[in-house]
């Protein structure tokens, strides 16, 4: 004698199963298109190249270097120093460009989500490292909070 399944087990199957089935669908259109995942490196760069920043707090917002911090170092980029900034009160986001190569400065912006109008150059022979994040206030607006 078979055993038959209710139709309220049935039901509820096919129901898990269509969430679960949206689920990876909405996770797949996300990552593909709305929030693809960023390469810190050019695919026409055949040296790997280890970018190397500091990250500063310039928002005032206590955790936020940190967690910009994480981000980056799971993309690949060497922040070698975080801290707060001079000040807690600027605007917007810049990179900046510490030993003349702009490129790497704008690599660090693309991987953030920041305009390259906000990256700058301040060339200091005295830093020994790429570029320098100084998160501004409009920190929620950029890929790490997203």
């Amino acid at each position: 004698m078979r055993k038959v399944l209710s139709p309220f087990l049935l039901n509820f199957g096919i129901i898990l199963l269509l969430v679960t089935a949206s689920f990876l669908t909405y996770s797949l259109i996300m990552r593909t298109t709305v929030r693809p995942p960023v390469d810190p490196k050019k695919a026409d760069q055949e040296a790997v190249e280890i970018i190397q920043i500091d990250v500063l707090n310039g928002c005032g917002v206590a955790g936020v270097a940190t967690t910009f911090t994480n981000y980056l170092r799971l993309r690949g980029y060497d922040v070698v120093e975080i801290g707060n900034y001079r000040t807690f009160d600027v605007p917007e986001s810049i990179i900046i460009d510490r030993i003349g190569n702009l490129e790497n400065a704008r690599k660090v912006a693309y991987a953030l989500g920041i305009h390259e109008s906000n990256v700058i150059q301040q060339i200091n022979p005295d830093y020994f490292l790429d570029a320098t994040l100084i998160i501004g206030k409009d920190y929620e607006k950029l890929r790490p909070m997203r």
